[in-house]
């Protein structure tokens, strides 16, 4: 067991460095990865059930204890992004399907690996997590809807067909999660070392299917939308952090929400493009899944060497 820990911690460490690399093999022998497309669902599914067993009563405290930074964090992460990836299809003139996919990165809920960015960056941890959970079991009611006000002008959308897929895939694997944490308890406990290493391999699983099955793709659409899905996060990180300075919130909750926003669930983009829409509306969501790995790291290293400082009026006030 404590070979597959350290395994474990190795994999989260290098998590965006193993995404880029399957994502170039697959890009380059696209063959051997072609079958998995079948799979993402479920894959992703490995992955919700994986949160459910870490899911706890006290990761939902902060919504009712101090509800102002889940409030401002959820509100900027369904209408920051959505709005955002909007704006940038337009601007860019992406492909119909382009477009759809890349609004569908910015509807889905925040992804599970911000987490572990906030931590590192001395946000607040509980606000992210709280984000984090809140924004995904929203994400039934809130993307769908999303999706049929700013897409269904590039591609049909049926959102009760949605919410049902994201009904499976999400809440159905994080309610069985959470149900066999509450039945077996001690085995959960031990093997929860190892739940990251189960993500990442799912993670990376789902981006050769979709890098394989696009390649001819990816080729075809050259350059643009790497900078599309780009400034679409930088526009999230910063339009974040900017709502929560706007709300005068602490200097960690900041960078939560920042990291929060701009980090999305890119597998369940993935699997969603893929059902509904296409192939080619993936693309947007995996190179969601491989960049998003790459700015967060960034930012969290960051602010990592800058302490979170207690507001001037907080200062203020122990002052006096």
């Amino acid at each position: 067991m404590k070979f597959l820990e350290t395994i474990s911690k190795t994999a989260g460490k290098y998590f965006a460095l193993w995404v880029i690399l399957v994502a170039v093999v697959a890009y380059f022998i696209p063959a051997p990865f072609l079958p998995l497309g079948g799979y993402i669902t479920i894959l992703l599914g490995v992955v919700m059930f994986g949160m459910g067993l870490t899911l706890k009563p006290v990761d939902f405290q902060l919504v009712v204890k101090k509800p102002l930074p889940v409030i401002v964090g959820i509100l900027a992460q369904f209408l920051i992004m959505p709005l955002g990836a909007l704006l940038i299809a337009y601007l860019l003139g992406l492909s119909d399907q382009l477009a759809a996919g890349l609004v569908l990165l910015g509807s889905v809920p925040g992804g599970t690996a911000s987490n572990v960015m906030v931590y590192l960056a001395r946000g607040n941890l509980a606000l992210s997590v709280a984000m984090t959970s809140l924004s995904t079991l929203l994400a039934p009611l809130a993307t769908p809807l999303i999706l049929l006000g700013l897409a269904g002008q590039w591609m049909p959308v049926d959102p009760l067909a949605m919410f049902l897929s994201i009904f499976q895939v999400i809440i159905v694997p994080i309610t069985l999660g959470i149900i066999v944490q509450k039945l077996l308890p001690g085995i959960v406990e031990k093997s929860l070392e190892i739940i990251p290493l189960i993500s990442v391999l799912a993670i990376m699983t789902i981006v050769t299917a979709v890098v394989s099955a696009n390649a001819p793709s990816i080729r075809t659409s050259g350059a643009i939308i790497f900078v599309a899905v780009m400034l679409h996060n930088l526009l999230g990180l910063t339009l974040g952090y900017v709502a929560a300075v706007i709300m005068k919130l602490k200097e960690g909750d900041r960078r939560a929400i920042s990291i929060e926003v701009g980090m999305q669930n890119s597998g369940l983009g993935v699997a969603l493009a893929t059902a509904h829409f296409g192939p080619l509306a993936a693309l947007p969501s995996v190179i969601g899944a491989v960049w998003h790995n790459i700015s967060g790291p960034i930012l969290a290293t960051y602010w990592s060497k800058k302490p979170a400082r207690v507001d001037e009026t907080e200062e203020k006030m122990k002052a006096g």
